[in-house]
């Protein structure tokens, strides 16, 4: 999987990533990896994405293309994804099944979306929820969050507190491995 992690902190969001692609047992390094940037660059936004590594070429694909990608609220992405769900079905063959008892159909999608209005989330039933600190995806989340929350009150600088949670995901987390891309932005209030 992976670890990719936003902050948002005196005027400043960061977003950041590891880099190691897995499949099974198999670990493909960056060194070795053509394209290991996990984080997508969509007009004025920083989107990270984890799970299935086609997740990342479809969504840029589909959202290079799309006329009316909105991604600077909570309301915005909810609608940009609800809009996404059918040609991600249709187009690129998504298969939307999870568990059974699921309310809605899967986009089997999780990203975290940094850019000048704060830092989201998305998750694979289109839920979308907005960080006012830090939040961490992915299978190192729960070593990142623990870092940030330490690390948040100590630093300043939104990079400092993205880069400490990354590492920690990098250092007890088998899925995840240096190096570490990170992506700043102003907040525009």
């Amino acid at each position: 999987m992976t670890t990719i992690v936003a902050v948002r902190k005196n005027g400043i969001v960061t977003i950041a990533a590891d880099t190691l692609t897995t499949f099974g047992n198999t670990r493909l390094h960056a060194s070795q990896d053509g394209s290991h940037d996990k984080i997508l660059h969509i007009g004025e936004s920083y989107i990270g994405v984890c799970g299935s590594a086609a997740h990342h070429l479809v969504l840029a694909s589909l959202l290079a293309k799309a006329p009316e990608v909105q991604l600077s609220s909570k309301a915005a992405i909810f609608e940009t994804f609800r809009k996404l769900h059918p040609t991600l079905k249709e187009e690129c063959f998504l298969n939307p099944k999870e568990d059974e008892d699921d309310p809605y159909e899967s986009s089997q999608i999780t990203a975290l979306i940094a850019n000048a209005s704060g830092i989201y989330g998305i998750y694979s039933m289109r839920e979308v929820f907005e960080y006012t600190q830090f939040w961490a995806i992915g299978s190192g989340h729960e070593f990142s969050l623990g870092a940030m929350h330490h690390a948040y009150p100590l630093y300043d600088n939104a990079a400092d507190i993205a880069r400490a949670g990354v590492e920690a995901g990098i250092a007890y987390d088998k899925n995840s491995a240096a190096p570490v891309t990170l992506y700043s932005v102003a907040l525009s209030n």
